[in-house]
């Protein structure tokens, strides 16, 4: 647990009762602060109270005249579609608003670092596709080098019940917009940035204020080494914005799509290759066509982007190709289950939006494409084009026929994912691949994207021979 800095002796709000919430509160009781609790889910309050922990009611009036500071839980809004009640009253009682994050990062350095000689550092991750990969396996990285090494934010742990980092230890961070947007601090020593597709926009007002939440990240006082996907404008923006010039090597300009030039640090893929330019001279070169756990081209912008967090580090090229040899990939991201009869089995329930999607449908040669949820906003435009290698959807969800016609391809509506997955068995030919890319939020039919993608999992294994 990382123990709350700087509240000793005061009250501190805490709105959102769930992992990162309780977790919260106990970091700051262990920092001598007083958690002053609240959800509205009544089973919360119960699971805080059964800590010990005191729950107010911080919708009523003067439940913030004690109080220094509100905590708030990423899923809870504080400013649009529009602010969270309680956000309000703190805000109109001048009580300052912040998160774990926040937290975390004001309270990480402790005294003890003083008598270290290497110092721990924080890298942190945020974008709109491909985090979770790329923290896993810079984790893997790391793990693999023999480093002390944990994980936290949007995967493994919450930022705050973790242990404090020894001499040297990494902490590598997902992060959400949700958590960039509301951190009151926000210091990484090396700050990473996938991507951007338009995702989460009624939370942010629009895609301009959703890129303003990523870019946070960066423009705390600044990290010290920033890693930048440069495949979209705004990537190429804000690798502009960081940079001091053009051989400025506190910037590493990532790319899955082009080769990149120039006398700065340069990582890209092309055709299944990685490579690290440094002032012009190749510096490193990595085969990644036959890494199982990494398939497509948004699973090599993730390699390059761990790749190029894991040289700030210190790590050697061919170190760091023995990790990436070695990576088993994430549950839910082109996930492989299983490959019979010359049909390959993919689950991908974390393609929630229809970028992740496309690039999840680009990994294949022919797809018999499982899709369809709750859409998101935006529709579904910019998958046409995308569509090439699919032979045919098999589309679920409550508005499944809805779904289906803005679809530029041959399609049956299911419904149920054990529809799809029969039909879609079916239908598959060898050299095909069966592969669930919902491009659409789970909520309709599945409390998340892992119960989602355990069910296709299920329906195919109960299949199979």
């Amino acid at each position: 647990m990382i123990p709350v800095q700087g509240f000793s002796g005061a009250n501190v709000a805490v709105l959102g009762l769930g992992r990162s919430g309780l977790a919260t509160a106990r970091a700051l009781r262990a920092g001598d602060a007083t958690p002053i609790c609240w959800d509205d889910n009544s089973a919360a309050r119960e699971a805080a109270e059964g800590e010990g922990f005191t729950c107010r009611d911080l919708h009523k009036q003067g439940a913030f005249d004690d109080v220094a500071s509100l905590i708030v839980s990423p899923g809870i809004p504080h400013l649009y579609p529009t602010p969270n009640p309680v956000v309000r009253a703190a805000l109109d009682a001048g009580v300052p608003v912040d998160n774990d994050i926040g937290l975390f990062f004001r309270s990480i350095a402790t005294p003890q670092w003083d008598n270290f000689e290497t110092l721990p550092r924080v890298v942190a991750v945020t974008g709109s596709n491909g985090k979770s990969t790329t923290v896993a396996l810079l984790h893997h990285i790391l793990e693999s080098a023999g480093k002390e090494v944990q994980m936290a934010g949007n995967i493994g742990r919450g930022v705050l019940d973790i242990d404090p980092p020894g001499e040297g230890g990494v902490v590598v961070l997902e992060l959400s917009s949700y958590q960039t947007e509301l951190a009151r601090s926000l210091t990484p020593d090396v700050a990473v940035f996938t991507n951007l597709s338009p995702d989460h926009l009624d939370r942010h007002g629009g895609l301009g204020g959703y890129f303003a939440a990523k870019r946070r990240l960066f423009a705390e006082g600044g990290p010290d080494r920033a890693v930048i996907g440069v495949d979209e404008e705004e990537g190429v923006f804000l690798a502009g914005q960081m940079s001091m010039g053009a051989a400025d090597d506190r910037v590493i300009r990532v790319s899955a799509g082009r080769k990149l030039a120039g006398v700065g640090w340069n990582v890209f893929a092309r055709k299944g290759f990685l490579s690290e330019y440094r002032k012009g001279r190749q510096a490193g070169s990595i085969d990644l066509r036959d890494m199982t756990g990494l398939p497509g081209a948004h699973n090599h912008q993730n390699a390059c982007a761990a790749y190029a967090a894991a040289r700030t580090l210190g790590l050697a090229p061919r170190m760091i190709e023995g990790a990436l040899e070695t990576y088993p990939g994430l549950p839910h991201r082109s996930q492989i289950i299983a490959d019979q009869d010359g049909v390959c089995y993919v689950n991908d329930s974390k393609a929630t939006n229809v970028d992740s999607a496309a690039k999840a449908l680009s990994a294949f040669k022919k797809v018999r494409w499982i899709c369809g949820g709750l859409e998101k906003d935006g529709g579904l435009e910019a998958l046409k084009g995308a569509t090439k290698p699919v032979m045919k959807a098999y589309v679920i969800g409550r508005e499944a026929a809805n779904f289906a016609l803005q679809l530029d391809v041959e399609t049956e509506v299911c419904g149920s994912m054990a529809v799809a997955v029969e039909r879609a068995m079916a239908d598959a030919q060898k050299g095909e691949t069966v592969l669930l890319a919902p491009a659409a939020a789970s909520f309709d039919q599945y409390d998340s994207f892992e119960k989602r993608g355990e069910d296709f999992i299920a329906e195919v294994m109960a299949r199979l021979d």
